[in-house]
């Protein structure tokens, strides 16, 4: 008697494990996607803030601890936000202007032409080691770089007092020295 109601039990809870398995399935890949958004938004926030040379945003990686939705809906729109100001300052580099200029006067942003000068601003590998050391590592030399990272690291090196005085003959035909 006890072994057939405990079949029955056990029965009756495969059936129910068998029928709710694909709702947990589908809460559990939602809950991955929403960990690989917020990863991936934190990665590309944390990168250009290397890139710009400014303190990354802290993080607690709380959501994965949390079992709320609420929460990380709220920990995805946190980094939504953050990213979004993020882009925003990238393309609002100090000197762009300038920058374009010296650029019109140098090379192509993936020139790499044998001389020991590399990208759209022709930074030497000192210049790239100084100011834009973890894109060396990351991506190599300047010619793999976006257009944007290369003016940010020519701005880092513009705000540590050295000017536009590494490009002294295309900086002079802009009318910058």
């Amino acid at each position: 008697m006890i072994r057939r109601s405990a079949l029955r039990v056990l029965v009756s809870a495969l059936v129910i494990a068998v029928l709710l398995a694909p709702a947990l399935a589908g809460a559990t890949n939602k809950r991955t996607s929403e960990f690989r958004v917020i990863r991936q938004l934190r990665h590309t926030t944390w990168h250009w803030q290397n890139v710009m040379g400014v303190s990354r945003t802290p993080a607690s990686h709380s959501a994965r601890k949390v079992s709320s939705a609420k929460y990380r809906g709220w920990v995805l729109r946190l980094w939504q936000t953050r990213a979004t100001h993020v882009r925003r300052l990238v393309g609002s580099v100090s000197h762009k202007s300038q920058w374009l200029c010296i650029h019109r006067g140098e090379a192509a942003w993936n020139a790499h032409t044998g001389n020991g000068y590399y990208g759209g601003l022709q930074m030497d590998l000192s210049f790239q080691r100084s100011y834009g050391r973890y894109l060396l590592r990351l991506k190599g030399t300047a010619d793999h770089w976006s257009p944007s990272e290369q003016m940010w690291v020519a701005e880092r090196a513009y705000k540590s007092g050295r000017g536009f005085y590494p490009w002294p003959n295309t900086a002079r035909a802009c009318g910058l020295i």
